[in-house]
């Protein structure tokens, strides 16, 4: 089992903060590392209001993602996934997002990409999307 840290002193201009991986029993965010991907994916989705999936936390769309999401007042759940994993995410999914682009959901419920979420937020659907998700009050 392993659970989830936060470093000292490590914020980010962005709102978001480092977090690490440290073997432990205790931790409330304890991770099982025998859980499947799918199941811990759709856990992870279901047990927090905003959660982006994403290849690495240094990519660009997902930079822009945590910043409009941010500016609401929204600070979301960010998991980077491994080459392998990211299959997970599209299995079963006949869409044309592209596997290597961040996904955003909201409530459980699959956005999309970055252009996805600025079109919600551009039709002033993605405020009301938050607070019926639990993410804004």
């Amino acid at each position: 089992m392993q659970g989830v840290r936060r470093f000292n002193n490590n914020s980010f201009s962005d709102g978001g903060v480092r977090l690490g991986l440290t073997p432990t029993n205790t931790s409330p965010l304890a991770i099982d590392v025998g859980e499947p991907v799918e199941s811990r994916i759709k856990r992870l989705i279901s047990e927090n209001p905003v959660v982006i999936f994403t290849r690495s936390t240094s990519c660009c769309m997902c930079h822009v993602m945590k910043r409009l999401l941010s500016t609401i007042g929204v600070h979301p759940t960010v998991i980077e996934l491994d080459d392998d994993e990211i299959s997970a995410l599209h299995d079963g999914d006949t869409s044309p997002a592209s596997p290597s682009s961040p996904l955003v959901f909201i409530g459980a419920a699959r956005v999309g990409g970055l252009e996805s979420l600025v079109a919600l937020h551009l039709s002033n659907q993605l405020v009301p999307m938050l607070t019926q998700a639990g993410a804004l009050s």
